[in-house]
């Protein structure tokens, strides 16, 4: 089933598109997704064990963290509008024998249209700040959770430290991301982020930052929010 919804940017969409047979190299541009994987997953896992939970990730992509979270033990769908990265994401489950995670070509608006409440876990990753409209997604991540169920977000800060850090750094002098991946103007506050969030129904329950260390080229989880930071929320 195909659905198209007016809060997308093709631009986005083809973006990633050209990309997509490169989502599981390791070593290509996805290379940051791969190695901050276990530790948003961790994470995830150590709020709410996966084991058997409803699952459903929002702009999964090739689909990275929906493989990885179906590998716990959860049932996981995996939802985006950019069809080439999810005919990666269904070969790569054929190819690894990856069981209980299945793609589908949907927005997450016209998902919670569909299917109100029917998730325990909603993931949407990398993704907000992609989007013209990310407090629409916001509400539609709080449609989809069932009461008392979590909703996790990650996305990057709008400051200066970021500007120097997230796109100057990461994206022109390191190389770690290709040129253009972000836009300043459509980076998410975190305040910003926890207003959509209270506005739908969601209960802020933590933030970590995430840190990276071009010398040790390692990441890790810590308390600084001033550049990517990841939240969890429950619905009430």
């Amino acid at each position: 089933m195909t659905t198209s919804h007016s809060n997308v940017d093709p631009a986005e969409l083809a973006k990633f598109s050209d990309l997509a047979h490169r989502w599981w190299d390791p070593e290509s541009e996805f290379r940051p997704l791969h190695q901050i994987n276990p530790l948003r997953l961790e994470w995830i896992n150590s709020l709410v064990p996966l084991t058997g939970l409803n699952v459903v990730d929002i702009g999964c992509g090739g689909g990275i963290l929906a493989d990885a979270m179906a590998r716990k033990g959860a049932q996981v769908l995996g939802i985006d509008l950019a069809i080439k990265s999810l005919k990666v994401a269904q070969l790569h489950a054929l190819e690894a024998g990856t069981q209980g995670v299945q793609y589908r070509e949907l927005s997450a608006e016209g998902l919670a249209e569909e299917q109100p409440e029917q998730f325990d876990v909603v993931t949407c990753m990398e993704m907000l700040e992609h989007v013209p409209d990310p407090s629409a997604v916001v509400k539609a991540c709080a449609q989809l959770v069932k009461p008392g169920g979590w909703v996790f977000f990650s996305t990057l800060n709008r400051n200066p430290k970021s500007f120097l850090f997230a796109i100057v750094g990461a994206e022109y002098i390191l190389n770690l991301l290709p040129k253009g991946t972000h836009e300043f103007a459509r980076l998410i506050k975190p305040s910003e982020l926890t207003t959509w969030a209270r506005d739908f129904g969601l209960d802020a329950k933590g933030f970590k930052g995430m840190e990276y260390n071009p010398l040790t080229k390692r990441y890790w989880l810590s308390q600084d929010t001033s550049v990517n930071y990841l939240l969890a929320c429950r619905k009430a």
